[in-house]
């Protein structure tokens, strides 16, 4: 299982928001390349930025996203703000590894099957769920889809993997948050990376046993040292199951 560290970006700072909102944001006194690296200097395999900014369309975080792409050494997947097929060929032209997209599929599906088709194995479709419902516009547009309504849409289509949030576990509302990410896991059509599930090292451990789950977004638990990124790097380790030997 592949542990993704989340850096999120608010005017050029680190952050964590509550609900998405982001006129609340929590904010980490950290540079973000500097983070960036430390994480890929603890073995990250790959890395997830998220830009709140670029969500209103502003842009001032491009060249710190350009640095950490260029600089880390490892596959970075961006997500936020991403409405067009030109912004996605943009950013993939400058090195990023895998495109998130949400919003732009709840709209405009139909593009976001043209992209999959044009950058096979490159976007990433981030399914967003609170009380059942896919939600939209950095969380605070609730559509008509369920879930596993939404993933249909997208059944037939080459996407990299899937991003499943569960938003009533990200926010402390769910009895069992590892019940939504094990079945839309059993329904994707791609791999599917679980976020909002992991607020102690222990959720690593379950979340590693849930089948189809091929990674995990970590973004505050990180920030809050509520999780060890080596340790949990450790943690995600493939199980090897001993075997016996021939006689």
């Amino acid at each position: 299982m592949i542990i993704y560290p989340l850096i999120e970006l608010l005017e050029g700072r680190c952050v964590s928001l509550y609900r998405g909102r982001t006129e609340e944001p929590q904010i980490w006194h950290v540079d973000p390349v500097k983070r960036a690296q430390e994480y890929a200097e603890a073995g990250a395999e790959a890395l997830q930025i998220t830009d709140f900014d670029a969500m209103s369309g502003d842009e001032r975080n491009a060249d710190m996203i350009r640095e950490i792409i260029h600089g880390v050494g490892i596959p970075v997947q961006l997500g936020g703000g991403f409405r067009t097929l030109d912004r996605i060929s943009e950013w993939i032209d400058h090195g990023a590894a895998r495109i998130v997209v949400g919003t732009m599929a709840v709209y405009q599906p139909d593009l976001i099957k043209e992209a999959a088709k044009l950058y096979p194995d490159q976007i990433v479709l981030a399914v967003d769920v609170f009380e059942g419902k896919v939600v939209s516009d950095g969380w605070h547009n609730k559509s008509a889809f369920d879930a596993s309504t939404f993933l249909k849409t997208f059944e037939g289509d080459p996407l990299a993997s899937i991003v499943i949030t569960d938003i009533d576990a990200d926010i402390g509302d769910a009895e069992d948050s590892l019940a939504l990410i094990t079945q839309l896991a059993g329904e994707a059509n791609a791999p599917v990376i679980a976020r909002g599930t992991i607020c102690e090292i222990d959720d690593v451990s379950r979340l590693q046993y849930v089948p189809h789950v091929s990674g995990t977004i970590i973004g505050r638990a990180l920030f809050d040292r509520s999780v060890d990124l080596a340790e949990a790097l450790e943690v995600a380790k493939p199980v090897v199951e001993p075997r016996a030997e021939f006689i």
